[in-house]
């Protein structure tokens, strides 16, 4: 009779767990993929993280360079700070380093898009939008724009840079920390003890400054254009201050002079005064008397003025007459010459008359020249001598027999000739 067995039920389990590897026995490359998978996605995870940083830096993206050069920087300005044109970003600070002279260099990084459309006259300030705020690089277009665009690699200057709220602090314990307080409490009572009880007219005084400064609101334009010329004005009057510096002392001599000389310009002014009633009685009388002499003269007047070119010419004549040098021997020079005859005046068509027009005739006249003789000038007068059918030159024959042989008898033998009817 066989024994009756009992079989645990941990049996099962035990005999079912694998046996734990020997030393140095290998069971594939099973073992290793959970290392290399962690090891890969270690990596994996630094390379995303190394490209966001790079992303974040600007890394990837195409940038030129402006250099900016300032006095200081100011706090809070540090590289990744935004810089912007008219507000809008455009790129932003690479670098914040410091010069040999104590200078800050600005190393900022632009998109090269938008650099061409800042011009290479451009203002820059480094403010912030708040007090407590970063501070970024502003570009502001200037009055006049330059029609060349900033360039990569361009310096240029920044005159202004907005105070922080530590330089404030800093300044004001400065200040502070050379006040006395028993001396500045004194001060701080005096001026409560002088606004004591005043508030009201202190409020009527700020009112009265509030409509001041409403009242000359409109004139702060041409306000500032005065200012803005001031200086052009104020470097004139330094220019003009010797000549000014000269007047006034002249002046003051003649100031001098003339309390030097009162008494004779009392007498002067008297005699001024003396002569001003005679004129006044004089004029006053004669007042109707000279102005019907005026009135006489304006026919004369009117007349010399017409004739003022002949009057010219004569005057000219005279003078060249006056300063001829004088003869060499004392006496007169008479100059006489033989001329050709005209014909005789005949009635009734050589009658004087009385028609001429066209003001006087000066022209060509004075100075003559040498070899040249003055223009000829026909007037409506009732002869003339150029008309058609004068002869001009004609031969008295009769008048030559009288001086050749003397009276003959008889009528001459051309009856046109002088002292024959017409």
């Amino acid at each position: 009779m066989r024994p009756h067995l009992t079989r645990s039920p941990w049996s099962a389990a035990t005999q079912a767990r694998p046996v734990a590897a020997a030393p140095g026995r290998d069971f594939g490359a099973r073992s290793y993929r959970r290392p290399v998978v962690g090891l890969i996605s270690v990596l994996v995870i630094a390379a995303v993280i190394a490209a966001a940083i790079a992303a974040f830096s600007g890394r990837f993206v195409d940038t030129d360079p402006v250099i900016v050069m300032t006095d200081r920087a100011g706090l809070l300005l540090i590289p990744g700070s935004k810089v912007k044109w008219n507000g809008a970003q455009i790129g932003a600070v690479a670098a914040v380093d410091e010069t040999s002279d104590g200078s800050a260099k600005i190393e900022l990084a632009i998109d090269p898009a938008r650099l061409r459309i800042v011009p290479d006259n451009v203002r820059v300030e480094i403010a912030n939008q708040t007090v407590f705020g970063a501070k970024s690089v502003e570009f502001t277009p200037p009055p006049h724009p330059s029609a060349t665009a900033l360039r990569a690699g361009q310096v240029v200057d920044s005159r202004h840079v907005t105070v922080e709220v530590n330089t404030i602090f800093e300044q004001l314990n400065s200040v502070l920390s050379h006040i006395e307080p028993a001396k500045l409490n004194e001060t701080l009572g005096a001026v409560s003890t002088a606004f004591g009880g005043r508030g009201e007219a202190f409020g009527r005084s700020l009112t009265d400054f509030n409509a001041f400064l409403a009242k000359i609101e409109p004139s702060l334009p041409r306000l500032s254009d005065e200012l803005r010329t001031l200086p052009d004005v104020a470097n004139a009057y330094a220019d003009a201050a010797p000549d000014l510096v000269g007047i006034v002392r002249n002046g003051t001599a003649i100031s001098r002079t003339l309390v030097d000389e009162k008494a004779n310009l009392d007498r002067f002014l008297v005699s001024s005064i003396g002569l001003a009633d005679v004129g006044n009685d004089v004029l006053g009388s004669n007042g109707d008397a000279l102005a019907h002499v005026m009135n006489l003269l304006v026919p004369t007047t009117d007349l010399t003025n017409e004739y003022h070119e002949a009057l010219t010419c004569s005057l000219k004549g005279v003078t060249l007459f006056a300063l001829k040098p004088p003869a060499p021997v004392p006496g007169v020079n008479d100059l006489g010459a033989l001329t050709l005859g005209i014909e005789r005046y005949r009635y009734p068509q050589d009658l004087p008359k009385v028609a001429a027009t066209g003001g006087p005739q000066c022209k060509g006249q004075l100075p003559l020249q040498f070899d040249q003789a003055p223009p000829k000038v026909v007037a409506d007068v009732g002869t003339d001598p150029y008309r058609y059918g004068n002869q001009r030159l004609q031969w008295n024959t009769d008048g030559l027999k009288q001086a050749l042989f003397g009276p003959i008898d008889g009528p001459p033998r051309n009856s046109s000739q002088y002292g024959q009817p017409g």
